[in-house]
Protein backbone atom coordinates (compact mmCIF):
# COMPACT_ATOMS: atom_id res chain seq x y z
CA UNK A 1 0.00 0.00 0.00
CA UNK A 2 1.12 3.64 -0.66
CA UNK A 3 1.74 5.62 2.53
CA UNK A 4 3.88 8.39 2.30
CA UNK A 5 5.15 10.89 5.04
CA UNK A 6 6.63 14.12 4.82
CA UNK A 7 9.71 14.14 7.32
CA UNK A 8 11.34 17.51 7.91
CA UNK A 9 15.05 18.31 9.80
CA UNK A 10 14.61 21.50 11.35
CA UNK A 11 17.64 23.29 13.07
CA UNK A 12 16.79 26.80 14.13
CA UNK A 13 14.15 27.75 11.43
CA UNK A 14 11.61 29.43 13.16
CA UNK A 15 10.82 32.20 11.11
CA UNK A 16 9.70 29.94 8.22
CA UNK A 17 8.76 26.40 9.31
CA UNK A 18 5.25 27.20 9.99
CA UNK A 19 4.59 28.06 6.18
CA UNK A 20 5.91 24.90 5.25
CA UNK A 21 4.01 22.94 7.54
CA UNK A 22 1.06 24.77 6.76
CA UNK A 23 1.37 23.99 3.03
CA UNK A 24 2.05 20.37 3.67
CA UNK A 25 -1.24 20.33 5.51
CA UNK A 26 -3.20 21.54 3.30
CA UNK A 27 -2.27 18.55 0.69
CA UNK A 28 -3.93 16.26 3.79
CA UNK A 29 -0.24 14.60 4.22
CA UNK A 30 1.08 13.32 7.63
CA UNK A 31 4.72 15.05 8.81
CA UNK A 32 7.33 13.80 11.05
CA UNK A 33 9.11 17.03 12.33
CA UNK A 34 12.79 16.26 13.48
CA UNK A 35 14.25 18.80 15.92
CA UNK A 36 17.83 19.08 15.56
CA UNK A 37 18.63 20.06 19.18
CA UNK A 38 17.54 23.54 18.02
CA UNK A 39 17.82 26.44 20.60
CA UNK A 40 14.57 27.44 22.56
CA UNK A 41 13.17 29.90 20.42
CA UNK A 42 12.62 27.14 17.72
CA UNK A 43 12.04 24.56 20.39
CA UNK A 44 8.94 26.21 21.03
CA UNK A 45 7.51 27.76 17.65
CA UNK A 46 7.65 23.31 16.62
CA UNK A 47 5.83 22.61 19.82
CA UNK A 48 3.20 25.48 18.53
CA UNK A 49 3.19 23.59 15.48
CA UNK A 50 2.76 20.13 16.71
CA UNK A 51 -0.07 20.98 19.25
CA UNK A 52 -2.36 23.21 16.24
CA UNK A 53 -1.97 20.32 13.77
CA UNK A 54 -2.10 17.57 16.58
CA UNK A 55 -3.55 15.27 13.92
CA UNK A 56 -0.80 15.47 11.07
CA UNK A 57 2.47 16.31 12.58
CA UNK A 58 4.39 14.35 14.89
CA UNK A 59 7.26 16.02 16.56
CA UNK A 60 10.81 14.21 17.51
CA UNK A 61 13.48 15.61 18.83
CA UNK A 62 17.34 14.80 19.18
CA UNK A 63 18.63 15.55 22.59
CA UNK A 64 21.67 17.56 21.14
CA UNK A 65 22.10 18.71 17.25
CA UNK A 66 23.59 16.34 15.37
CA UNK A 67 23.88 17.53 11.74
CA UNK A 68 21.11 17.25 9.01
CA UNK A 69 22.16 13.47 8.08
CA UNK A 70 21.41 12.11 11.66
CA UNK A 71 18.08 14.11 11.76
CA UNK A 72 16.88 12.94 8.10
CA UNK A 73 17.37 8.81 9.48
CA UNK A 74 15.94 9.65 12.70
CA UNK A 75 12.69 10.83 10.57
CA UNK A 76 13.09 8.18 7.99
CA UNK A 77 13.47 5.49 10.74
CA UNK A 78 10.48 6.89 12.45
CA UNK A 79 8.22 6.94 9.30
CA UNK A 80 9.29 3.10 8.90
CA UNK A 81 8.72 2.21 12.11
CA UNK A 82 4.78 3.88 11.83
CA UNK A 83 4.37 1.94 8.58
CA UNK A 84 4.87 4.02 5.96
CA UNK A 85 5.84 2.85 2.73
CA UNK A 86 7.33 6.12 1.61
CA UNK A 87 9.36 9.24 2.79
CA UNK A 88 9.44 12.85 0.69
CA UNK A 89 12.23 14.86 2.42
CA UNK A 90 12.38 18.29 2.19
CA UNK A 91 14.31 20.75 3.66
CA UNK A 92 13.37 23.27 6.46
CA UNK A 93 14.97 26.69 5.09
CA UNK A 94 12.48 28.06 2.73
CA UNK A 95 14.55 27.16 -0.68
CA UNK A 96 12.22 24.41 -1.60
CA UNK A 97 8.44 25.12 -3.26
CA UNK A 98 6.19 22.80 -1.18
CA UNK A 99 3.34 23.14 -4.00
CA UNK A 100 5.32 20.88 -5.81
CA UNK A 101 5.19 17.92 -3.24
CA UNK A 102 1.55 16.68 -5.12
CA UNK A 103 3.98 16.02 -7.86
CA UNK A 104 6.92 14.15 -6.25
CA UNK A 105 3.70 12.03 -4.63
CA UNK A 106 2.02 11.58 -7.52
CA UNK A 107 5.32 10.39 -9.16
CA UNK A 108 6.54 7.93 -6.40
CA UNK A 109 2.78 6.84 -6.55
CA UNK A 110 3.68 5.44 -10.35
CA UNK A 111 7.33 4.35 -9.49
CA UNK A 112 6.91 2.73 -5.89
CA UNK A 113 10.22 1.49 -6.28
CA UNK A 114 12.46 4.15 -7.41
CA UNK A 115 13.54 7.62 -5.34
CA UNK A 116 11.73 10.46 -7.02
CA UNK A 117 14.77 13.17 -6.51
CA UNK A 118 14.55 17.39 -7.11
CA UNK A 119 16.92 18.67 -9.79
CA UNK A 120 16.39 22.22 -8.81
CA UNK A 121 15.44 25.02 -11.05
CA UNK A 122 16.97 28.21 -10.41
CA UNK A 123 16.21 31.93 -9.37
CA UNK A 124 18.74 34.69 -9.88
CA UNK A 125 18.84 34.61 -5.84
CA UNK A 126 21.56 31.67 -5.88
CA UNK A 127 24.79 32.63 -4.60
CA UNK A 128 27.70 31.78 -7.87
CA UNK A 129 29.72 30.39 -5.37
CA UNK A 130 27.66 27.71 -4.38
CA UNK A 131 26.02 27.16 -7.82
CA UNK A 132 29.74 26.46 -8.77
CA UNK A 133 30.77 24.25 -5.87
CA UNK A 134 27.24 22.03 -6.78
CA UNK A 135 28.54 21.21 -10.64
CA UNK A 136 31.82 19.95 -9.15
CA UNK A 137 29.50 17.43 -6.80
CA UNK A 138 27.88 16.48 -9.98
CA UNK A 139 31.00 15.41 -11.96
CA UNK A 140 32.44 13.28 -8.76
CA UNK A 141 28.74 11.72 -8.53
CA UNK A 142 28.32 10.75 -12.22
CA UNK A 143 32.38 8.98 -12.09
CA UNK A 144 31.01 7.39 -8.91
CA UNK A 145 28.11 6.05 -10.03
CA UNK A 146 29.15 5.48 -14.10
CA UNK A 147 25.83 7.69 -14.72
CA UNK A 148 24.81 10.17 -15.63
CA UNK A 149 21.45 9.65 -13.59
CA UNK A 150 21.69 11.20 -10.58
CA UNK A 151 21.04 15.20 -11.88
CA UNK A 152 21.56 16.73 -8.40
CA UNK A 153 22.77 14.87 -5.76
CA UNK A 154 22.91 17.77 -3.25
CA UNK A 155 18.88 18.17 -3.21
CA UNK A 156 16.75 18.36 0.01
CA UNK A 157 13.38 17.99 -1.56
CA UNK A 158 13.12 14.25 -2.82
CA UNK A 159 11.05 10.94 -1.89
CA UNK A 160 12.39 7.65 -0.71
CA UNK A 161 10.93 4.11 -1.03
CA UNK A 162 11.59 3.14 2.57
CA UNK A 163 12.03 -0.52 1.96
CA UNK A 164 15.28 0.51 0.11
CA UNK A 165 16.00 2.86 2.73
CA UNK A 166 15.85 0.31 5.70
CA UNK A 167 18.07 -2.10 4.03
CA UNK A 168 20.59 0.41 3.42
CA UNK A 169 20.50 1.52 7.25
CA UNK A 170 21.32 -1.93 7.82
CA UNK A 171 24.36 -2.14 5.87
CA UNK A 172 25.85 1.08 5.63
CA UNK A 173 27.03 3.80 8.02
CA UNK A 174 25.66 6.94 6.06
CA UNK A 175 26.98 10.56 6.29
CA UNK A 176 25.25 12.43 9.50
CA UNK A 177 25.94 15.90 8.32
CA UNK A 178 25.57 18.42 5.00
CA UNK A 179 27.03 15.45 2.59
CA UNK A 180 24.31 13.26 3.44
CA UNK A 181 22.11 14.04 0.73
CA UNK A 182 24.68 12.98 -1.95
CA UNK A 183 25.60 9.81 -0.01
CA UNK A 184 22.18 8.26 0.59
CA UNK A 185 21.75 8.76 -2.98
CA UNK A 186 24.75 7.17 -4.40
CA UNK A 187 24.51 4.48 -2.13
CA UNK A 188 20.81 3.69 -3.47
CA UNK A 189 21.66 3.96 -7.32
CA UNK A 190 24.64 1.56 -6.24
CA UNK A 191 22.12 -1.25 -5.00
CA UNK A 192 19.79 -0.25 -8.18
CA UNK A 193 17.65 1.90 -7.21
CA UNK A 194 16.30 3.94 -9.65
CA UNK A 195 16.05 7.74 -9.91
CA UNK A 196 13.84 9.85 -11.28
CA UNK A 197 14.66 13.61 -11.77
CA UNK A 198 11.60 16.08 -11.61
CA UNK A 199 12.29 19.61 -12.15
CA UNK A 200 11.41 22.01 -8.72
CA UNK A 201 11.81 25.43 -8.40
CA UNK A 202 14.70 26.54 -5.65
CA UNK A 203 15.01 29.88 -4.13
CA UNK A 204 17.41 31.86 -1.68
CA UNK A 205 15.33 34.04 0.04
CA UNK A 206 16.42 37.34 1.07
CA UNK A 207 17.69 37.17 5.16
CA UNK A 208 17.11 33.04 5.06
CA UNK A 209 19.08 30.97 7.33
CA UNK A 210 21.80 28.31 5.87
CA UNK A 211 23.20 26.32 8.19
CA UNK A 212 26.01 25.26 5.32
CA UNK A 213 29.91 26.14 6.73
CA UNK A 214 31.83 27.24 2.89
CA UNK A 215 34.92 25.57 3.78
CA UNK A 216 33.57 23.15 6.71
CA UNK A 217 30.80 21.48 5.14
CA UNK A 218 33.13 21.30 1.46
CA UNK A 219 35.77 19.30 2.90
CA UNK A 220 33.23 16.81 4.29
CA UNK A 221 31.49 16.71 0.53
CA UNK A 222 35.35 16.32 -1.06
CA UNK A 223 36.14 13.34 1.56
CA UNK A 224 32.95 11.76 0.89
CA UNK A 225 33.57 11.62 -2.68
CA UNK A 226 36.90 10.13 -2.24
CA UNK A 227 35.01 7.16 -0.09
CA UNK A 228 32.69 7.29 -2.75
CA UNK A 229 35.67 6.84 -5.62
CA UNK A 230 37.02 4.23 -3.71
CA UNK A 231 33.46 2.60 -3.22
CA UNK A 232 32.70 2.78 -6.98
CA UNK A 233 35.96 0.83 -7.77
CA UNK A 234 35.30 -2.32 -5.45
CA UNK A 235 31.88 -2.37 -6.91
CA UNK A 236 32.83 -1.86 -10.48
CA UNK A 237 32.20 -5.40 -12.19
CA UNK A 238 28.53 -5.24 -11.05
CA UNK A 239 28.08 -1.45 -12.24
CA UNK A 240 29.76 -2.60 -15.59
CA UNK A 241 27.60 -5.68 -15.68
CA UNK A 242 24.00 -3.13 -14.91
CA UNK A 243 25.19 -1.11 -17.66
CA UNK A 244 25.55 -4.56 -20.05
CA UNK A 245 22.89 -5.75 -19.00
CA UNK A 246 20.56 -2.20 -19.84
Amino acid sequence: MFDPVVVIPVFNHPGVIGDLVQGIAAHGLPCILVDDGSDSECAGVLDEIASRHARQVRLIRLAHNQGKGAAVVAGLQEASAKGHSHALQIDADGQHDWRDIPAFIDLARQHPQAVINGRPVYEASVPRGRLYGRYATHVWVWINTLSFDIADSMCGFRVYPLDSVRRLLENSQLSRRMDFDSDIIVRLHWEGVEVINLPTRVIYPPGGVSHFHLWRDNLRISRMHARHFLGMLLRLPRLLRRKVVM
